[in-house]
């Protein structure tokens, strides 16, 4: 659906030239929910407005649908544009107009009778599940029924792409959510292809199919959101990871030497990690009794990831030193990969 090729754009500034995107390339199938992340000024944003060419590259190719934009008029451009669909941080609603006349608005234009508007925006009202507010104003909107409005009016043109630019960064979590939960409803009722900018990991983990990584401009990622989030290749990526799943607090603790990670002569602090089918067995239990070792578990995350169940534990593991390998090395055997953090000399 989407086909982005060795793709830059750059801008002149006071400090000089700012290479905001710098030679991607991508590939985004038909019906995929694609996340790209990043931190602020990594160049996501830019990028996805390369997509609907709001941001003409420097250099590269665009082509959305079997369609080269790069390569057309202004007024094919035009056209063209009505397949992509955009929503954005700030929502950006008319405040005069009702929420009926903001989502119609797109439809300005066409050959379409006022009657065939409104019924039209009232099917996306139903959608979106805001049919009792068609006559109230955005001001009398709460920041989740606002995005809500903003993605019925993106849909207006019944397009196949669907652009979100930080869609859920103005919003509190449990709305976020609710926000994340429609957009797979579109994705998963309509077909619709939707492409999430979000510099929040979180997202990506709830709602997106594949991701991109993005540093200074550059995709350093990219892959299935399983297998990024169980097997980061890159240091952000794994910072970004770690982030959600609440462990970069384990690597600080053991930083400052906390009590709660700090070991006795002979023990060591390990990290496991748990994919698929064996979160569910006994491991810990087992190699308690087979080889008589201590295990202390100080944290204990499980995550489902695109179906998929990740598990995280960090645990103090103790004994002799020929049943802490043993174990360590039946937890292996049994597809649990074992990172040691901290081991404490005897």
């Amino acid at each position: 659906m989407i086909e982005l090729k060795d793709v830059s754009r750059t801008f002149d500034s006071a400090e000089g030239r700012v290479e905001a995107v710098r030679s991607v390339s991508l590939t985004i199938n038909a019906g995929e929910i694609y996340g790209i992340i990043g931190a602020s000024g990594a160049g996501k944003s830019t990028l996805v407005r390369c997509i609907n060419l709001l941001e003409h590259p420097n250099s590269g190719t665009v082509t959305v649908d079997g369609q080269e934009l790069t390569a057309l008029s202004p007024k094919e451009l035009r056209v063209a544009r009505k397949n992509i669909g955009m929503i954005f941080q700030s929502f950006n609603l008319m405040a005069s107009r009702t929420v009926l006349d903001n989502v119609a608005y797109p439809l300005h234009g066409r050959n379409m009778s006022r009657q065939q508007v409104v019924d039209k925006v009232r099917e996306l009202l139903r959608l979106v599940e805001l049919s009792d507010k068609e006559n109230a104003y955005p001001s009398q909107l709460s920041g989740g029924q606002k995005q809500r409005v903003a993605i019925a009016r993106a849909l207006a043109t019944d397009p196949k792409v669907l652009l979100c630019d930080e869609a859920t960064s103005a919003l509190d979590p449990q709305t976020t959510l609710s926000i994340l939960e429609l957009l797979k409803r579109v994705n998963r009722e309509l077909g619709i292809t939707v492409v999430i900018i979000t510099h929040e990991m979180a997202v990506i983990k709830e709602i997106c199919h594949k991701v991109a990584v993005m540093d200074q401009g550059r995709v350093i990622e990219e892959g299935d959101v399983f297998s990024v989030f169980a097997a980061p290749q890159q240091l952000l990526t794994r910072q970004l990871v770690e982030s959600t799943l609440r462990l970069e607090k384990i690597n600080s603790l053991v930083e400052e030497d906390a009590e709660v990670v700090r070991l006795a002569p002979g023990e060591q602090l390990l990290k496991l990690k748990y994919l698929g089918s064996n979160v569910s067995d006994p491991l810990i239990s087992e190699i308690s009794r087979k080889f008589d070792v201590n295990c202390n578990i100080i944290f204990g995350n499980i995550e489902i990831i695109s179906q998929t169940t990740l598990g995280t534990l960090v645990l103090i593991i103790s004994g002799y030193p020929d049943s802490v390998s043993a174990a360590i090395q039946y937890l292996i055997d049994n597809k649990v990969e074992v990172e040691v953090l901290h081991h404490a000399v005897s």
